[in-house]
């Protein structure tokens, strides 16, 4: 047990797949010692779903349709978290990602942080990634401190990569004291946009589809060529940063793109934008490990266990529930913000100097 405060703190995470609200429970005192507590996922509600979605790209927070949407983001994690039944020191409330783009000093979560405390009676931590955008970095990605503490526990060969596939995917590199990060190119997000434009179903279930195609590498090589994969970290990306639509109706030597074709294409594309991040890391990884949805593409799990060419494993391998990190990394998060310790570094984020981040809210 930590000599330090041990804090309880719930995290909430809903990512840009719109599954609906991650919340996770730990004890934790912020640095080293993590011990999970409780899980649960909350589905959006199909028409929520689709509203929310609708909302992606948008930047003006202030519009009466985005404070709508917004409305909507906050009750539904309230509910998740009344429906969760737990109560905790302090609250991580990630909120909803619709638009990001660093560069332009933009990055835009929904969320009310603090109709979040005043209707749940917990001290609540939200707006995490905004202090890093004015201070010049990315806002993202802000798992790797978290990666880093329950790698450190583990106590598994170095260097390893914590690989983290959601609507974008990103890598954590972990050797010793380096902690290195970045979005390495797409998670699910575009393979879920091609499914759901195509078939109506959310997602590609096992990558069953795309193992069933062939990906068109007109495609690849046109998408890869994009300087995004080149350019040095820290970087990080949009979840619409390529556009499936461009893929819909466009004829191939066999004709039209298939549904199999495509999911195939943007498989390819997600397995060799990882593939890609090798040519950014100091060292060859001795593992990977795998967290969020994408580590159930089974397809995916045997490509990136083909090309990788060091064990893949899913972080179920080391103890972790994978359905739960990343809300659980910001329930961590939450509680560096109270300790005033940094979320985000110079190697991940690309800040000038480690820095703490979000915006407390007490109950």
């Amino acid at each position: 047990m930590s000599q330090e405060k041990v804090y309880t703190a719930i995290g909430l995470m809903s990512g840009t797949s719109l599954d609906g609200v991650d919340c996770a429970m730990i004890e934790t005192d912020g640095r080293d010692y993590i011990k999970p507590l409780a899980f649960t996922g909350a589905s959006y509600a199909t028409e929520n779903r689709d509203t929310i979605r609708a909302a992606f790209g948008i930047t003006d927070k202030k519009s009466a349709f985005i404070q709508e949407i917004e409305d909507i983001v906050t009750a539904e994690h309230i509910k998740a978290v009344q429906n969760f039944g737990h109560k905790a020191d302090v609250i991580g409330f990630h909120g909803q990602t619709i638009y990001h783009a660093p560069k332009d000093g933009i990055t835009v979560q929904l969320g009310n942080g603090a109709r979040m405390a005043r209707e749940t009676g917990m001290d609540v931590v939200a707006d995490f990634r905004a202090d890093d955008v004015k201070a010049g970095g990315e806002g993202a990605p802000l798992a790797p401190i978290y990666h880093a503490a329950r790698i450190k526990s583990a106590k598994i060969e170095e260097p390893c990569v914590v690989l983290n596939i959601g609507g974008v995917a990103n890598v954590t590199y972990i050797d010793g004291d380096e902690l290195i990060a970045f979005d390495c190119g797409p998670g699910n997000a575009l393979m879920d946009d091609w499914m759901l434009s195509r078939t109506r179903k959310r997602y590609d279930e096992d990558g069953k589809r795309a193992a069933a195609g062939a990906p068109s590498e007109h495609f690849l090589e046109q998408w890869l060529s994009n300087d995004y994969f080149a350019r040095p970290y820290p970087k990080s990306l949009d979840r619409d940063a390529w556009d499936v639509s461009t893929m819909s109706g466009i004829a191939t030597d066999e004709g039209v793109m298939s549904v199999e074709d495509g999911a195939a294409t943007l498989l390819t594309f997600t397995l060799r934008g990882i593939l890609k991040s090798l040519d950014h890391l100091p060292q060859k990884p001795k593992a990977w490990y795998v967290c969020g949805g994408g580590r159930r593409n089974k397809f995916l799990m045997k490509k990136l266990n083909e090309n990788l060419g060091v064990p893949v494993h899913t972080v179920e391998h080391l103890g972790w529930n994978g359905d739960a990190t990343e809300a659980e990394c910001f329930a961590y998060l939450a509680v560096r913000k109270l300790l005033d310790l940094p979320i985000s570094f110079p190697k991940t984020t690309g800040v000038p100097i480690p820095m703490t981040g979000g915006v407390l809210f007490k109950a």
